[in-house]
Parts: C-alpha cells; structure tokens; sequence
C-alpha cells in the first residue's frame, strides 16, 4: 500500500475513533492523558459522563529508558508487528522485561488515536485474562505503550512460527486457551462500563505467560459497545459477515472471531487459507473445517502436531462451539456468557441440536447454507509468503 493510501486510511481512522469516543486533548495539565467530554451523542442520547483517566497508577517512561532497553529499537529487538506499529523485546534497567509497542510514525493523529483507544480500553478493563499495561512514553513524535512481556509469544507464533526446540502447544493447553479467552471476552460484554468490544479476535493477538495462560491482548481497534461506528477493522478471515457488510459491530462480532480462532487452536491453520483445489483460492477455516467435521474426518482436521494426544469427545465438542459462535446469523450465535458455560458447564449438545433441528445447521443434508462450496478433499496449504503478513504478525506483547 502507497503512502498516500496508507495517510489517507490513517486520517480515517483518527476522524472515526476522535469522532466515536469523543477524545480532546487535555493541554493544561500532565496529570491526565485525556479526558472524555460528558455529552456523548449515543443514537441521540446523551451517554454517561466519563471518568478523566488518571495515569497515576501508571509508569512514565523517558524515552531514553525505552531506548536503552530496547536497544535504540533495534531490528533484532523486534517480536511482533502489527497494523499499528512494531513490538520489541526490551530488559529495563532493574533487569525486568517488558514489550514495547511502538505506534507508527506516518499519520501523527492515528499514531495519538490508538495509544488514547488503547490506554483508555485498558483502563476499564482489568482481568487475568486480558492484558494490562505497565506504563507509557508520549513525546510530540513518539506513542509508546510498555505491556508485561509474555514469555511464551502469542499463540499464532506456537502454532505456525514455534521453533523446533519448543514443544507443539498439548491438549491440556489448548483448552486453557480457550478457557481462558472466553472468559476474558465474556468479561469485556458483560462486566466493563461501559462493555467494551474488541474487534480483532485471533490467533496472533492470544498472549501466553510463563505458565501458558492466555491473555487477549491488543486493544488498538476495541470500542466501548454502545458507541456507533462504522470504519470496519479487524483481520481477513476474522471480521463477521454482517460486520463487512454493514460496518456496525457488536458483541456477537467477537463471538464470530472467538469461533474462528478457536478453530485456528484446533487445526494448526489459518483463518484464511490456500487449498490444494488446482486455481489457488482462498478458502475460508469454516469451510474446510465443515467440510471435514460432516464426513467424520476428525484426524484430518486436527492440528497434526497433536498427533493422536487428544480427547475426541472433546476436540467435537470445541469444533461445535467454534461452529456454533462463526454462523452466519447473528441472533443465533450465543453470547460469550453462554459460549463460557458450554465449555464449563454444558457442553455444545443442546444448542448443536436445536441448530440442526431448524434446518440451518451446516451439517443438515450435507449442505453448507451459511458459507461457500468448496472442495474439502485435500487439507490446506499455509502459503510460506502469507502465513503471518504484516498486519498478522504478532509476539509478546
């Protein structure tokens, strides 16, 4: 993408979330980063007035402490890089490590808007499943965010970029995985204020600690729920169809995403990618993952670093949780409240047997009513020049 292109995305971008979430600049004081005005137009309502965001319980961090920690943001420092910017591997001076996310330089208002979305999300927001924030360095020129570093990368790095010394993610781990976003998400719907959406769902942006716990991380395109917005981000291959074609998001957008990368968990693949089908297009996770599940072909759909090391009562039962949240229709996708106590709880069962019951379920007379024919024949190919673009890479964060 040219630069112009690129400028003209990020002014877009600073007008919609400015727009959104109401930010001004706060010019006569440093004790806070931002405030938000109390009349929010919300659908012609008046939103609730919210707090200022005090930074106290936050670090601020010189720029040369970032730079030495980081080695002048050295290209071998770097783990992960986004849509948003570079992510480097830094050691402070006390020996700690820590993340440094480094937002783009081109567009200086889209670099402000992000850092603002993303330390406001994050101060909202507060789980062991969902990642906090250790400080921050804002110069005129400069947008750094400073996050705990994740030992054990993201889950996209384990599952297709994992070096040979490191072991393949075991079952066990994959369902806390799982497990664990689910209740991070279930605690963005239901349990912030305002309820917060994230928007970019995946694989690459699932953090695991030293003791392979997950955490949801990089909230740079999250929104408040309530807010109207209709610039569409996210990731190919994870964005809800009604998001797509309408541009508003909601919290089953997250479920959408929660079900494909799920299905990423289970299968090793991508959410987009390349099957053996003689004319190279891209294939949709859900497709092939269908294709397989209706003609009970379990060995070829799970993730082959696995082997034969998982329970097959199980692995059905998270397929159909991940099929259940990535359908077409959004009243029928669960909530993440429901989504959590069927991995709990319940099981997938009930609702899997009411879906198939009214005739839209993907399995009913071997039809595929909410995605694309395609041939399910052979498993997909991870494209060695598309497997972690640009705008998927993802480290520790």
């Amino acid at each position: 993408m040219g630069n112009s292109a690129t400028g003209a995305i990020a002014g877009l971008m600073s007008t919609v979330f400015a727009r959104t979430l109401g930010y001004r600049r706060k010019r006569t004081t440093q004790d806070y980063l931002f405030d938000v005005p109390g009349k929010l137009k919300n659908n012609g309502k008046d939103a609730e007035e919210h707090p200022k965001i005090h930074l106290s319980q936050l670090r601020k961090f010189s720029l040369r402490e970032l730079q030495d920690a980081t080695d002048n943001f050295s290209n071998k420092k770097i783990v992960g890089k986004g849509g948003s910017g570079e992510v480097y591997k830094g050691r402070l001076a006390n020996g700690s490590l820590v993340a440094v996310k480094r937002l783009k330089e081109e567009g200086a208002r889209f670099g402000e808007v992000q850092f603002q979305t993303e330390v406001h999300i994050i101060s909202l927001a507060v789980h062991r499943n969902l990642l906090r924030l250790r400080g921050y360095c804002k110069t005129p020129t400069e947008w750094l965010l400073v996050y705990p570093f994740m030992a054990n990368g993201s889950v996209a790095l384990c599952l297709r970029a994992r070096p040979k010394s490191r072991p393949p993610l075991d079952w066990p781990v994959r369902k806390r995985i799982a497990l664990g976003v689910a209740r991070g998400l279930a605690y963005l719907h239901n349990h912030c204020d305002p309820k917060i959406i994230h928007r970019d769902v995946k694989a690459a942006n699932i953090l695991l600690d030293e003791e392979f716990e997950a955490v949801l991380g990089d909230f740079g395109f999250a929104k408040p729920m309530d807010y109207e917005d209709t610039a569409v981000l996210g990731s190919v291959g994870h964005i809800a169809p009604e998001y797509l074609s309408t541009g508003m998001s909601s919290e089953k957008s997250d479920v959408f995403s929660y079900g494909v990368m799920l299905l990423e968990l289970l299968t090793g693949q991508m959410a987009l990618v390349r099957a053996r089908l003689g004319d190279d297009d891209d294939v949709m996770l859900i497709d092939w993952v269908i294709g397989l599940f209706k003609d009970k072909k379990l060995e070829t759909l799970m993730d082959a670093d696995l082997g034969y090391e998982y329970n097959e009562e199980e692995a059905e039962h998270l397929i159909k949780v991940a099929l259940l949240c990535a359908q077409n229709s959004v009243m029928e996708r669960p909530t993440m409240s429901e989504v959590l106590k069927m991995l709990e709880d319940d099981g997938p069962d009930e609702k899997w047997g009411e879906w198939q019951k009214d005739g839209t379920g993907p399995l009913v007379d071997g039809t595929l009513p909410c995605y694309s024919q395609v041939n399910f024949s052979s498993p997909p190919i991870l494209d060695s020049d598309s497997d972690i673009p640009p705008d998927e890479l993802s480290g520790p964060r």
